[in-house]
């Protein structure tokens, strides 16, 4: 099966990062669990898209820490000879130092791609399982008959009750409802 699995807020904890760079920068707190919507209210647009520069440098993509069992199953998951695809919306330019951070943490893949829209490029692939945490990428993958998966955030929990897509609450319980899909039965929510 060909799987595409983002990067931020899917592989590893990003909005602790964006957080902690809205305080130090502009002073403004991004509590998690009051970010109910895939938009940042509390900033100008200005400024969010300076903090995913920020957050986005070299040394940031660095630093960051995968979440628990991410890379366990996503190595399983090409050692079982899936196609993997590495997807996100990042910058073209942070493609250097997103392909180094996924080969320091030992994540196997195929393919990373730093595109604009995530879901063009998955057709383009005839990606069959998309794994994301964005709502709208999760419902446009839905509408072009991809089946898709995520973690549940405070800003696609709505979106999780939607019928068709595989939620949990983390990458361990992600692998198991994932597990009947990827060995040719019907996913679980």
């Amino acid at each position: 099966m060909k799987i595409a699995i983002d990067i931020d807020s899917t592989l590893h904890d990003y909005w602790a990062g964006l957080a902690a760079a809205a305080r130090k920068r502009f002073g403004v707190d991004l509590p998690y669990d009051q970010q109910v919507t895939w938009g940042i209210d509390r900033l100008r647009p200005e400024q969010v898209r300076a903090l995913v520069a920020e957050t986005h440098r070299a040394d940031n993509i660095r630093k960051a820490t995968p979440y628990p069992g991410a890379v366990e199953t996503v190595r399983a998951w090409y050692e079982a000879g899936h196609e993997i695809h590495v997807m996100s919306h990042r910058d073209a330019a942070c493609h250097e130092p997103t392909a180094a951070w996924l080969d320091h943490i030992g994540l196997p893949y195929h393919a990373l791609d730093c595109t604009e829209d995530k879901v063009a490029g998955a057709v383009a692939l005839n990606i069959e399982l998309l794994v994301d945490d964005s709502p709208d990428t999760l419902e446009r993958a839905l509408e072009e008959g991809m089946a898709v998966a995520t973690l549940s955030h405070p800003w696609n929990r709505e979106l999780c009750e939607v019928e068709g897509i595989v939620t949990a609450p983390d990458w361990a319980t992600l692998a198991a409802r994932l597990a009947p899909l990827l060995s040719g039965q019907r996913a679980t929510s």
